[in-house]
């Protein structure tokens, strides 16, 4: 058997999220499984390094598998990329050492999420939109706040696999991109919706509707004290994964 690493690049539009699901559901995972069950001739599962939710983008999500092919990955990544859909490119095919795993091989992920502050018919796509200027000062103030390791309890949705609620983050800043405004953020690991959450409340804070001191409070007790809700997915990416 040989350990497949790949590449995997994706529009995340017209996707219910990368994870395999059940019935007639449109998923990234599902769409290369079935095309390198076509390729293969065997059935496939494939590993990745993290589940984005439905209409999340990847410019680099890393996923392997096991097959006891021995068409060679160059081969069976050309073919892929013949059967998929043009939302999703593979690359940089290569064989891994058989202990290697996507996701529990990755020492550090890094999202990047992309904000407008108006809404845009051309950017809105691949864009969050804040619907009004922000106050970046203390989004910065902010995105400071959260190097380091900590509960993030009040920041997630509840996943019943992954039941642990700390994350160490190695570095968030907020930084201007020609037309947006992009959230870049890397930790070792990230929970359902973790960076969407803090998007939603530093878009609040931006707009004077939240202080800095009570973001640290919810941080520092992992219990959220207002209303904050999930920022859009089009503006997320999975951008880069260490090993």
């Amino acid at each position: 058997m040989k350990n497949i690493r790949i590449t995997v690049e994706y529009d995340g539009t017209s996707f219910a999220g990368w994870q395999r699901q059940s019935g007639a559901i449109v998923t990234v995972q599902g769409e290369i499984e079935a095309a390198l069950c076509t390729i293969l001739q065997e059935n496939v599962s494939l590993a990745a390094a993290g589940r984005t939710d439905k209409g999340v983008h990847a410019r680099a999500q890393i996923a392997n598998f096991f097959t006891a092919s021995p068409m060679e990955p160059s081969r069976m990544v050309h073919s892929l990329n013949s059967l998929l859909p043009k939302t999703i490119r593979i690359s940089n095919p290569q064989e891994a050492d058989a202990d290697f795993h996507a996701r529990h091989s990755a020492r550090e992920r890094e999202y990047r999420y992309f904000l407008l502050e108006e809404p845009s018919a051309i950017y809105g796509r691949f864009a969050g939109c804040s619907n009004g200027k922000l106050d970046v000062a203390v989004m910065q103030e902010m995105a400071k706040c959260l190097i380091g390791t900590h509960d993030f309890s009040a920041f997630s949705k509840e996943d019943r696999d992954n039941p642990g609620r700390i994350c160490t983050v190695r570095a968030c800043k907020w930084y201007r991109y020609r037309h947006t405004l992009v959230l870049q953020i890397s930790a070792d690991r990230f929970l359902r919706s973790m960076v969407r959450y803090l998007v939603d409340a530093m878009i609040c804070a931006g707009k004077g509707g939240l202080s800095v001191e009570e973001f640290c409070r919810m941080l520092e007790t992992g219990v959220m004290t207002g209303q904050l809700n999930p920022a859009l997915p089009e503006g997320l990416f999975l951008w880069k994964i260490s090993y």
